[in-house]
């Protein structure tokens, strides 16, 4: 996907559209037989009825009357059967899609974040934002323009040629003011789409500016700037109302283009009646061309323009955004060799490493050494806006360092190709991604060839099998905006825990759980193979790791959670423990940080 030119959102939607349908032409096919087959009532409909009114009911013939009506019934049940038929058929043209266009986004962001070196910014909120929202957005109305436009288009032929059929005549009646409407509904759609985009703009600037706030609240508190902070927050969620009712006020124009096209063609065929049947159309064609209008034309039209026309111009503004944030990678980037195999084990190696989010910016990481054998677990404490969540990008490769070297079981992140990297290491940030879908879906994506077995017994082990049952088992359906925080988190550890990552970065991952959920969670990633770094505001996690990094604006400490607290008030201070008599002897590492001796 590429992005389209300003002014010209419907270029991506449309591209995106021919790109689904042309990928899957066999189902496409199958579709649009059975969507035919699904509109044989709206060409029945007017004709059926004027039958057994001028055959039946007017000749004083209740049999005829009755058999014209059950033909239409008949019909009816064969279009309703059709109908139930397109589904399948339509899952085999967008889900493909979605899986396209997600894996499009999320390289788009990664190779984003490390163009940027990361810049801590809200970018991470609105790219969870981006992907549960948007993309499952454009997954929706694909299928729901795909069904009602079709539906709308076979409509509207079997009306006209209906009514052709019954009242030549009346069809100009009808044809005229329904063009008139269609044209009026696309000279709306530029303003609609404008106001949509402001919609997904306000949208994600909401969230920026909260998860801003609320990653510095405590700094905020401290400099006594909570206020200010509280009125930008309320001036993005003004500013996100205010785009939402400018959008409703716009909505309220596409129920004049319903009238337009099916209302108006109503009152033309009423009034010209008369002179209609002194012509030789019988009382019969003129109910039969009315039913079409009432019963046919005007529920698919009302369908098109406040349905198809509200969901087309979300697929535009969400397809032109997901291009933005999945732009094509340099070609000569792309096409850097790497190492195709994932390193061995679990550990990693940081020497001299020197991070900062620009030129005249303090660093964060400043010639920092860190050395972290397989299968140790690390815990990383410190206060919020520190730097901890960026030594965890850095870890796990997602960040480039400004100087200095990092090394994942012995191989530089830029020598791995992406799918190594991708099965050396798992990221786990505090907002937890899910997708809709079902929960095996979900539990597989790090780890597609699991066994059920393999996935239960993962969710056992984080604590997360009774979600699983009350969503239904592995076959169940889960939709992102059902679960709460906590429960998004549980399904991320569990696919976690499912993959064959040897090194696993918990950053803020167990937020939304309380302490024994956490404990739980914490056990499970020590059963099993390779090295667990989290990164965490609480300290029960750093009394239960092999040792414990300190970053504190100062200079970083490692050590065990013993000889910090023994050596470091910063350390006593975080984790509630002023009384140094507490720890036990102190541990050499607490005087400075310095390389881990990998035995």
């Amino acid at each position: 996907m590429t992005p389209s030119r300003a002014g010209r959102p419907g270029r991506t939607a449309l591209r995106l559209l021919r790109s689904a349908l042309g990928r899957s032409r066999p189902a496409v096919l199958r579709l649009l037989a059975w969507s035919l087959l699904s509109a044989a009532p709206a060409l029945v409909a007017g004709k059926a009825l004027a039958l057994a009114v001028d055959r039946g009911f007017l000749a004083h013939r209740p049999g005829p009357a009755a058999g014209w009506l059950a033909l239409f019934a008949a019909v009816s049940a064969l279009g309703a059967w059709a109908s139930r038929q397109t589904y399948p058929w339509l899952a085999e043209v967008v889900e493909p899609m979605r899986d396209r266009l997600l894996g499009e986004v999320v390289s788009g962001m990664l190779h984003r974040a490390v163009a940027t070196h990361g810049r801590a910014d809200g970018s991470g909120a609105i790219a969870v934002a981006r992907l549960t929202r948007q993309v499952e957005a454009v997954r929706d109305t694909v299928a729901g323009q795909l069904l009602i436009v079709s539906h709308f288009a076979l409509t509207a032929i079997a009306v006209i040629v209906g009514s052709a059929a019954l009242a030549p005549a009346a069809a100009a009646l009808i044809a005229g003011p329904l063009l008139l409407s269609l044209a009026a509904f696309a000279a709306l759609a530029p303003a609609t789409a404008r106001r949509q985009r402001e919609a997904f703009a306000a949208e994600e600037e909401l969230a920026r500016s909260c998860a801003d706030a609320l990653r510095a609240l405590r700094d905020l508190v401290a400099c006594g700037a909570r206020e200010a902070a509280e009125r930008e927050v309320l001036a993005a969620v003004a500013a996100n109302a205010e785009a939402g009712r400018a959008l409703a006020r716009l909505a309220g124009g596409r129920r004049l283009i319903v009238s337009l096209g099916a209302h108006l063609p109503l009152l033309l065929v009423v009034l010209a009646a008369p002179a209609l049947v002194r012509h030789g159309l019988t009382a019969g064609a003129v109910i039969g061309v009315l039913a079409y209008l009432t019963g046919t034309l005007e529920p698919a039209l009302r369908l098109l323009v406040q349905g198809a026309g509200a969901s087309w111009l979300r697929l535009a503004v969400a397809a032109e955004r997901l291009a933005a944030a999945s732009h094509p990678v340099d070609a000569t980037a792309a096409a850097r060799p790497g190492h195709q195999l994932p390193p061995v084990d679990g550990s990693f190696e940081l020497s001299g490493v020197s991070f900062s989010y620009g030129a005249n910016a303090d660093p964060v990481l400043d010639g920092f050494d860190l050395a972290v054998r397989d299968g140790e677990h690390l815990a990383v404490v410190g206060p919020s806006g520190i730097g901890k969540s960026t030594l965890a990008d850095i870890v796990a490769g997602v960040v480039a360092p400004g100087q200095g070297k990092v090394l994942l079981g012995g191989a530089a992140p830029a020598d791995l190709a992406p799918a190594a990297l991708a099965r050396a290491r798992v990221l786990l940030p505090q907002d937890s991604y899910v997708f809709t879908g079902t929960v095996a879906e979900n539990l597989r994506w790090l780890a597609p060839r699991a066994t059920d077995s393999a996935v239960l017994a993962s969710a056992r082990a984080v604590g997360a099998e009774p979600l699983l049952r009350r969503l239904g088992g592995l076959a169940g359906h889960l939709a992102p905006g059902a679960l709460s925080p906590g429960e998004r988190q549980l399904i991320a550890l569990a696919r976690a825990h499912l993959s064959d990552a040897r090194l696993v970065v918990l950053d803020e991952a167990t937020r939304h759980l309380d302490a024994a959920a956490e404990l739980r969670v914490e056990r499970a990633f020590r059963s099993r193979p390779g090295t667990v770094v989290t990164i965490t505001h609480r300290p029960g996690p750093a009394r239960r790791a092999d040792r414990v990094l300190l970053l504190d604006g100062s200079r970083p400490r490692l050590g065990t959670h013993a000889g910090l607290l023994a050596g470091t008030p910063a350390y006593r201070h975080l984790t509630g423990s002023p009384d140094p008599d507490a720890a036990a002897t102190p541990d050499p590492d607490a005087a400075g940080t310095r390389p881990a001796a990998t035995p």
